[in-house]
């Protein structure tokens, strides 16, 4: 069995609404019915590192999925923390195990219900070691690039503008591709970056992607899939 591209996607559209409005059970219900036997693999969008979905191979791995998806749709805590293992890794400074994602889940100030949204967007790898990285690219060889200076456009015919104003002149457009960028200002609406032969422009911050921002790798233990990492940075 294997999930339509966009069938995730579509279950996390709604993630911002009313949550009482979607239980995780008519999410999932509603996310089966969107299983397509046959469809081939291939990019979901334009672009070289656009998003791709290469893992219905693996036996579970897109019931994991549905389920998951629906967990991250409902806003639905324990749903997110009986998919983890019990020793789930959260960060690189030995922080871990699913009390401690359910903490982090309930404190709103850390935003991990956004970054979940935004994984479940981005495509799904079947890696090396026989479990599913989220999101895809961060499974790829990216050859040189450094991934502090990388960054991810995320989307299609993104404009690199000349100036940081969405009204001036697009000396280029990029879709999923690389970018390179010098420093980051969080709190700038636009980010000054090098594309390609040496172009340098401004892209919409909100159109990037660190290279090693959050993503989620899942394996299956005993025949049941679980969340092994959730974690950021290097």
């Amino acid at each position: 069995m294997r999930i339509w591209p966009v069938a995730i996607a579509l279950l996390l559209t709604c993630a911002a609404c009313d949550q009482a409005d979607a239980p995780a059970e008519d999410v999932a219900e509603a996310a089966e019915k969107l299983v397509e036997p046959s469809a081939p693999e291939s990019p979901l969008a334009e672009g070289k590192w656009a998003p791709q979905d290469t893992c219905a191979e693996l036996e579970g791995a897109d019931q994991f999925r549905i389920r998951l998806a629906a967990a991250i749709k409902a806003r639905d805590i324990e749903g997110v923390v009986a998919l983890a293992a019990e020793d789930v890794k959260l960060d690189f400074g030995g922080g871990g195990g699913r009390a401690e994602l359910r903490q982090r889940l309930a404190d709103d100030s850390l935003g991990l219900w956004g970054e979940l949204d935004a994984l479940m967007a981005l495509g799904c790898s079947a890696n090396e070691q026989g479990g599913i990285t989220i999101p895809w690219f961060f499974d790829q060889d990216l050859g040189d690039t450094d991934p502090y200076f990388a960054m991810l456009v995320t989307g299609e015919h993104v404009p690199l503008l000349e100036r940081p104003d969405p009204a001036s002149k697009p000396l280029a457009t990029i879709s999923w591709d690389l970018v390179e960028i010098a420093s980051l200002n969080p709190e700038s609406a636009f980010q000054r970056v090098e594309f390609g032969d040496g172009k340098v422009g401004f892209i919409a911050s909100d159109k990037l992607r660190s290279l090693i921002d959050y993503r989620l790798t899942a394996s299956s233990r005993n025949d049941r899939w679980r969340i092994i990492s959730f974690v950021a940075g290097d």
